[in-house]
């Protein structure tokens, strides 16, 4: 009962699964909260510590299942320390084409579903002296692109709504703080990303490669631990540099690397 517990959503793989390994390596308890009640499965199957893990199919836009489902970990447990609002959803198309439906279902589960969770997370925290929140924002949400119109401005929304919660909740001993990830190595990109694509990242992002699951994982977990004791309300980049390169000038690296 004396270890802490981290509730991850969008857990049943990427990101954050990566993140429910590292809680894992760090002795936490996780509860896996994730929609794909199949990929949720295998992902229990996966960790194989049943002792340490709690398995919530839900949606995290379902106004009453969410709350529930925090609830659900925090009484299972005994306590609820760390809450990781990775759930997502994305629609890759122009502007012009994006439905009304694809934009409300965007933002009900990148925006509303860190909004329900949070609100109820938070008076367990409080009751249990405090915690830490970490919300998984977007490079999207930081610079703006193509085909991103419903998913970027969602995580934009999401940063500024990890600020929200820093303020109002800082009294409460709750930490709030969001990552924003970069280009990163996982399933869907490789699925959708071709080649041409992945040169064009290449090409902007100082250190040269993918950003991996498990990088961003180190960063999520930290921010949820006392070491992070000082620091709330900040948007983190975990992007390998992409987001400080502007319009990037690959060529002139390129030369700069010739030299």
């Amino acid at each position: 009962m004396t270890a802490k517990v981290a509730l991850v959503t969008g857990a049943g793989r990427g990101i954050g699964l990566a993140t429910t390994r590292r809680f894992l390596e760090e002795g936490w308890r996780v509860a896996l909260l994730d929609i794909d009640g199949e990929l949720l499965g295998h992902a229990m199957a996966e960790l194989a510590a049943p002792e340490a893990t709690l398995a919530l199919h839900c949606d995290v836009a379902d106004v009453a299942a969410a709350p529930a489902s925090v609830r659900r970990a925090a009484e299972h447990f005994g306590r609820l320390d760390a809450l990781v609002n990775n759930a997502g959803t994305a629609v890759f198309k122009p502007m012009l084409e994006t439905t009304p439906e694809e934009w409300a279902r965007t933002l009900a589960v990148n925006l509303t579903g860190p909004f329900l969770c949070t609100n109820a997370a938070a008076p367990i925290m409080a009751e249990g002296g405090g915690g830490a929140v970490v919300n998984i924002t977007s490079i999207s949400g930081l610079r703006a692109s193509t085909l991103r119109v419903a998913y970027g401005t969602s995580k934009a929304a999401l940063a500024h709504l990890t600020k929200q919660q820093a303020v109002e909740l800082g009294a409460l001993g709750i930490r709030v703080n969001a990552v924003a990830p970069g280009p990163v190595d996982t399933a869907m990109a490789k699925a959708v990303h071709t080649p041409a694509i992945r040169k064009d990242y290449h090409d902007t992002i100082p250190l040269n490669r993918y950003g991996l699951e498990t990088e961003l994982a180190e960063t999520i977990v930290f921010l949820c631990g006392e070491r992070a004791s000082y620091i709330t309300g900040q948007v983190i980049a975990v992007d390998g540099g992409f987001e400080a390169t502007g319009i990037g000038l690959p060529t002139l690296r390129a030369e700069r690397r010739n030299l």
